[in-house]
C-alpha cells in the first residue's frame, strides 16, 4: 500500500468511526496532517482523491466536508465505468447477465411496495411508449424511465444506483437493437406491458417472471448481435 492509500484509509476510517460523521467539517489541512501523522502534501492527495470519490466535498474558500454517504452520490461513478466498458464484447455480456440476476428480483419486490403513484408514473411511460414506438430514441428514453420508476418504488437507493449504472448505460444497445431490428419495437412494448399488469396486481412473482423474460430477451439478442459482428 502507498503513503496515499494508507492516507486515504486513515481519513476513511475516521469517517467509518463517526470521528468525522456525514456532512461534518474536516480540520484545516495542516491539523488533519499533525493528527492523522502525516506530511501536509500526503494528506492534501488523500483529500482529493476522497473527493473524487465523493467521500469529501472541497468547498472553495470553506473548508473540505464529508459528503451525505448517500449510495447514490458514492455509486455514481458505477455509471461511468460501466460506460468505459462499452467496447469490450465480453464485459457488456457480463453486464446483461448482472442485470438478468439483479432487476427481475428487484422487480418483484417492486410488486409488493409500489404505490398508486408509483404505478401512474410507470404507466405514463408505458404510454410515452407506445406513443414513441417508431422513434428510436425516444423509445429507449422511456424504456429506461420505465424501468427506474419500477425500481424506486422498491425504495431502495442502492438496488437502484446499481441498476442504474449497470442497465442505464446500456441504452446503447437498446438503441442498435431498436435500428437492426424493425421487429423490436412491438415485442419490447409487449414485454413492458406484462410487467406492468404484473405489478398493477400487486403480483410479485409474476413481475418477477415478466422482468425475467424481457432481461433475457434483451440479453439473448446482445449475445447474438455481438456473435454476428465477431464472425463479419
Amino acid at each position: 500500500m502507498s503513503l496515499t492509500d494508507r492516507a486515504i484509509e486513515q481519513i476513511r476510517e475516521l469517517i467509518s468511526t463517526g470521528a468525522l460523521p456525514p456532512g461534518s467539517k474536516l480540520p484545516p489541512e495542516p491539523d488533519l496532517a499533525a493528527q492523522l501523522g502525516l506530511s501536509r502534501n500526503l494528506a492534501r492527495e488523500a483529500v482529493k482523491a476522497l473527493a473524487v470519490a465523493r467521500v469529501l466535498e472541497v468547498r472553495r474558500g470553506d473548508g473540505t466536508y464529508v459528503t451525505s454517504l448517500q449510495p447514490s452520490l458514492l455509486l455514481e461513478g458505477l455509471g461511468g465505468a460501466v460506460e468505459l466498458l462499452q467496447g469490450d464484447s465480453a464485459a457488456l455480456q457480463d453486464l446483461m447477465e448482472t442485470r438478468r440476476l439483479l432487476e427481475p428480483v428487484a422487480t418483484a419486490l417492486a410488486a409488493t411496495r409500489i404505490s398508486d403513484d408509483q404505478l401512474a408514473e410507470v404507466k405514463k411511460h408505458l404510454d410515452a411508449m407506445r406513443e414513441a414506438r417508431d422513434d428510436v430514441e425516444r423509445l429507449n428514453a422511456h424504456d429506461a424511465a420505465f424501468h427506474r420508476a419500477v425500481i424506486s418504488a422498491t425504495g431502495n437507493e442502492t438496488l437502484l444506483t446499481l441498476l442504474e449504472g449497470i442497465s442505464g448505460r446500456t441504452l446503447r444497445a437498446r438503441i442498435w437493437r431498436g435500428l437492426v431490428d424493425d421487429q423490436a419495437a412491438g415485442r419490447t412494448l409487449a414485454e413492458h406491458e406484462a410487467i406492468f399488469r404484473a405489478l398493477s396486481h400487486r403480483d410479485a412473482a409474476l413481475s418477477q417472471a415478466a422482468a425475467l423474460l424481457h432481461v433475457s430477451t434483451t440479453e439473448q439478442w446482445l449475445r447474438e448481435h455481438l456473435r454476428s459482428n465477431d464472425t463479419l
